[in-house]
């Protein structure tokens, strides 16, 4: 395949009539074009990762299992608690099924004028220009980011869970999000690309299988001995509107990442076929897994079912431990997906791509740049450990407009007219609709922040 340069410049250059004419005068690509230009007929920008290496199976697989991570043990109280049985389900479907929606029509976007983007914001600067590659690129690795601190934080609780059944005196959440984020550095630097991570997708898999199983055996059983549950949903009007708000973020970041085009990247041609492949595992599979959790512990517990599942839990101290680490042990992969566009795009700004990842030059590089990563992430976990406020802000400030937004924008721009009356007002109703609920709901996650503010303290021992 052809290569355009180091960065994504090639793809911003020339003004915004000359972008629209070539346009108008060409088509989107959609599976049968991307057909055409099998076999080399389309330019992808330079990158230190892997392109068009995995299968469509192998792809989803990693969905599965990233999306099956510890952050399923916060969810039946992020998701189910502020909206119960009614909303509670109803959202959970409908905003599964519009994720769904939203990353099939994204994946057909992966290649368009001849040209197959590997970077989401490539694709929305070479559609709108300079700024909104420069847009896209803060959304998307704040969404990052703060996924990555969330994990650092599910991580920790998880080792703590564990110290606690051996000790009176735990020690502080502080050590061990410090271990945390080491451990999962070490991970990032040893397995440093998408493709990279083939290798560990059985043994993750397991791990899932494991925690999941025995989770659920765990809440079958202490729902049906738990006779006082409680599943009105408490507080004030202006309490529950604004939690339900951060529910339905919640359950946006549990069904999407904003990352898309990235993961798109590896899967071998036909690549927006095998994509849609992928999501399809991942939104019924994948789905019925974290839901199925999800549902059970609300079930289980009822409104009063703790931020972090574990903790609720009856049965034998073996039990608890083996969730927690299994937990833990998955996290170590699923989160390292959650991360590898921030560590391609630092790889390919600083390594020489001409050299293999593993050589002297590309280690040392990488070892500084995967430090200076999970250094930050380690400090600012530390400082705010609120896990609530990591799943509800990056859910609300970025994935919606990532999700839901940008897809919208990028057909209506390619198409223009041609699309038809229908599809226009479509795709305008997704924008509106998808503004508003941006909007409303990082009213919410602020909210949130600043009554946890007043609550909690820097460096707090949760």
């Amino acid at each position: 395949m052809p290569l355009l340069g180091r960065a994504s410049s090639a793809h911003l250059e020339g003004g915004a009539d000359k972008r629209r004419e070539t346009m108008a005068s060409s088509s989107m690509d959609t599976e049968a074009a991307g057909q055409e230009l099998k076999g080399g007929g389309y330019t992808v920008a330079a990158t230190a990762h892997a392109v068009d290496s995995d299968s469509w199976q192998q792809v989803g697989l990693l969905l599965v299992i990233g999306f099956n991570c510890a952050y399923v043990l916060s969810f039946s109280n992020l998701m189910m608690a502020p909206l119960g049985w009614g909303w509670g389900v109803a959202c959970l479907l409908l905003v599964g099924a519009a994720a769904w929606y939203a990353n099939w029509l994204l994946a057909g976007l992966h290649f368009i004028d001849g040209q197959r983007f590997i970077r989401y914001r490539d694709l929305m600067g070479f559609v709108f220009g300079r700024k909104m590659y420069y847009l896209t690129y803060f959304l998307q690795f704040t969404t990052l980011l703060l996924c990555n601190m969330g994990f650092i934080l599910l991580g920790a609780r998880a080792l703590k869970a564990i110290n606690v059944e051996f000790t009176h005196s735990p020690a502080r959440l502080q050590w061990f999000i410090t271990a945390t984020g080491i451990i999962y550095f070490a991970f990032a630097y040893f397995v440093p690309t998408i493709s990279a991570m083939r290798n560990w997708l059985a043994t993750s898999a397991a791990l899932t299988l494991a925690y999941d199983v025995a989770l659920l055996a765990i809440l079958i059983r202490d729902g049906k001995s738990n006779k006082q549950k409680d599943y009105n949903v408490h507080g004030s009007p202006a309490e529950k509107v604004f939690n339900a708000l951060g529910a339905v973020a919640a359950i946006l970041v549990c069904n999407t990442s904003g990352l898309l085009p990235e993961i798109q990247s590896t899967v071998r041609e036909p690549a927006v076929r095998g994509m849609r492949r992928a999501l399809l595992l991942q939104y019924t599979a994948g789905a019925a897994a974290y839901y199925g959790i999800s549902v059970a512990g609300y079930w289980a517990y009822g409104s009063a079912v703790s931020e972090y599942l574990p903790n609720e839990l009856g049965g034998p101290r073996w039990a608890a431990v083996l969730i927690n680490a299994t937990a833990f042990l998955q996290s170590v992969v699923s989160q390292h997906l959650f991360a590898v566009p921030i560590h391609e795009a630092m790889d390919t700004r600083l390594q020489r791509l001409e050299e293999g990842m593993f050589s002297r030059y590309n280690l040392t590089r990488r070892f500084f740049a995967r430090g200076l990563i999970f250094g930050f992430n380690i400090f600012v976990t530390a400082l705010f450990p609120f896990m609530g406020d990591f799943v509800n802000l990056f859910g609300s400030f970025a994935l919606v407009p990532l999700t839901f937004m940008f897809p919208s924008m990028v057909v209506l721009k390619i198409k223009g007219k041609s699309g038809g009356r229908w599809s226009r007002l479509w795709h305008w109703g997704v924008i509106v609709f998808s503004s508003v609920l941006c909007v409303a709901t990082t009213a919410a996650a602020v909210r949130l922040i600043f009554n946890n503010a007043r609550i909690y303290h820097f460096f707090a021992d949760m």
